[in-house]
Parts: C-alpha cells; sequence; structure tokens
C-alpha cells in the first residue's frame, strides 16, 4: 500500500535530544506526531505548536501495558502509525566489574527490553496496514565497543540483532526496519541521560579515559539532531531503506574500521577455522 500523503510518527522518549528533535522535524514536514516519554511535561509546548497534529501520551517503556495503551490512543487519534522510533534510552559508564547486575538488567530493561515491548504492540497496526516501518536508535557502540561502554553496548548489540531478524519477518508485509547507528551528538545522552557506575581503583586507568571523555563531551558533539531527523527520512523515503545507517564521520570511520578488522581477522585465521569439519 502507498505511504499516506500525513504520515505519523510515533516516538518514544520524545522530551528531549534525538526525540524532541525528531519529533519537531516530523512536524515540520507537515507530519503528525506522537510524542511519548516517562514525564510528558516537557511535551507541551510541542502539542500547543501544532494541537492538531501532535498527541502527548506518557510512556514508559518498561510499564507493562504502558505501550499498548499508547498504540491504541495513537491509532485512535491519527488511525495508524506510520513511522515507530524507538529512542527511548540511556547509557551507563563502568567497567564489567564495576556495573552492578541490577544497573545492568535496568539498562537492558530500557534499552532493548523497552524497545522490543512497543515493536510488539505496534506490530499488529503495522501488519494490517500493510506499510510502514520501525526505526531502532542503536549507536555506533552496537557495532563495536569500548572499555567502559561494556553495558551500553550489550543492550545496542542485543537490539541489532533482534533487528535484522526482525526485518526479515517483517518484510512479507510491506514493512520496513532501519537501524541507525549515531556517533556523537548534542543530545543528553552525555547530560542527564548517563549514569556513571561506581569506581574501583583498580580500573582508573583502563576506564578512566572513557569516564572523563563522557563527562566532557556533554554539548560539545559535532553531531546536529536535527539533521538527523532528515537523515532517517531520506533512508525510509528511499526506494532501497538500507538495514543499517550510520550518522556522522565518527561512526562512519568507527564502523569501517572495525568492519576491516573484523575481516582482516577472518583472513588470518580462515584455515584454521575451516579444518574444524568432521573428518569423514
Amino acid at each position: 500500500m502507498p505511504r499516506p500523503v500525513q504520515p505519523t510518527w510515533f516516538i518514544t522518549g520524545a522530551s528531549s535530544g534525538f526525540g524532541l528533535a525528531f519529533a519537531e522535524y516530523a512536524l515540520g514536514q507537515g507530519y503528525n506526531v506522537v510524542a511519548t516519554a516517562r514525564s510528558t511535561g516537557k511535551l507541551e509546548h510541542l502539542a500547543a505548536s501544532a494541537p492538531d497534529r501532535v498527541l502527548v501520551h506518557k510512556l514508559d517503556v518498561t510499564a507493562a501495558g504502558e505501550a499498548e495503551a499508547a498504540i491504541a490512543a495513537a491509532v485512535a487519534r491519527f488511525g495508524g502509525i506510520d513511522v515507530l522510533i524507538n529512542n527511548a534510552g540511556y547509557a551507563i559508564v563502568g567497567a564489567v566489574e564495576e556495573t552492578p547486575e541490577h544497573e545492568l538488567r535496568a539498562q537492558m530493561e530500557t534499552n532493548f527490553f523497552g524497545a522490543v515491548a512497543v515493536t510488539r504492540a505496534a506490530m499488529p497496526v503495522l501488519r494490517a496496514q500493510g506499510h510502514g516501518a520501525i526505526v531502532n536508535i542503536s549507536s555506533l557502540g552496537g557495532q563495536l565497543s569500548f572499555s567502559g561502554f561494556s553495558a551500553y553496548s550489550a543492550s545496542k548489540f542485543a537490539l541489532e540483532g533482534l533487528s535484522e531478524a526482525l526485518a526479515q519477518e517483517v518484510a512479507p508485509f510491506g514493512l520496513k526496519v532501519l537501524i541507525v547507528e549515531p556517533g556523537q551528538f548534542r543530545t543528553n545522552l552525555a547530560g542527564e541521560s548517563l549514569k556513571q557506575m561506581p569506581e574501583i581503583d583498580a580500573y582508573s586507568d583502563i576506564v578512566g579515559g572513557t569516564r572523563e571523555f563522557a563527562r566532557t563531551m556533554h554539548g560539545t558533539q559535532d553531531g546536529d539532531p536535527a539533521k538527523a531527523a532528515r537523515a532517517i527520512d531520506l533512508a525510509l523515503k528511499a526506494e532501497t531503506t538500507p538495514l543499517r545507517l550510520q550518522l556522522g564521520a565518527d561512526s562512519i570511520d568507527a564502523v569501517r574500521g572495525h568492519a576491516e578488522q573484523l575481516l582482516k581477522d577472518m583472513a588470518a585465521w580462515e584455515k584454521v577455522g575451516r579444518e574444524t569439519r568432521v573428518e569423514t
């Protein structure tokens, strides 16, 4: 089915950062916007700016039943959802040993299971429509990781693995899946959305640089969230939408370097790997 003239974007974590930039971009394009967040107070100005095209709805992606309620409200208001953007999330900084189990589980609950919950709630609507897209906001940390970002990358690696399978599962229904891998953008990820784990002295030299980088980069990042929104829209409108979209020179360079090293290591150890077959 063709895309509607006035599509509806459903955005999680829309009260700041990428989520707010996506909402503002969509409104600027004449789209409908369902802006969701755990606290909706920061979204009142958005609703006031275009009351006929904005629905603000409370959504804690980790709370049972809230995703279904938000999806139902979106369908009741706008008749459907054309682009679901799973953006809600936060980051942890700390070595694996420094990260308590409950913090790791909480990271996974929001960044991974939260996105899964909203996606599952939206799928019956999207399948019935026969058109639409699911955009999962990952990170360059969804392709590679660094000391201190283990928990965050684990949540994004999981999201990417699920998304890759999901893309194959929903394509027969006319649906697209886009994994977005931003580098450093001027969002709140390094601000109020960043959580530092308790420090262990043994890791001060190993993770200390990552901690300092995370502390000081807020507000200095090169990436413009508004331009990220436009890039996502262009990718969704393309005849062939990529499965993964790297945003920012830092992401492109890091992911390319990581892929090249992977291929180099594979070539170096290919003979050993191939000699593991059962002899007949």
